[in-house]
């Protein structure tokens, strides 16, 4: 069941929020909820679950031929 909440911010700070909210594609309430799960997850271990993000990020390189050498060579380039 939704319940509806309301919360008090900084101006500035829901501004941001919008726009994050826009550029994610997802409604500042489901942001909301997502940091409230994570918030609740395992509150004793809050660094063992990845983040969103991080969840995202997971698998994309999966067979890939990317190893130590290839980030090694782009370092190196970046900052000759």
């Amino acid at each position: 069941m939704n319940t509806k909440l309301t919360l008090r911010l900084d101006e500035d700070l829901i501004s941001s929020a919008k726009r994050y909210s826009a550029k994610s594609g997802k409604s500042l309430s489901q942001l909301v909820t997502d940091y409230f799960s994570l918030i609740d997850a395992n509150p004793t271990t809050p660094h063992e679950t990845p983040t969103p993000r991080v969840r995202a990020l997971l698998g994309v390189l999966a067979g890939t031929a990317v190893d130590e050498a290839n980030y090694r060579r782009h370092l190196e380039r970046k900052h000759r």
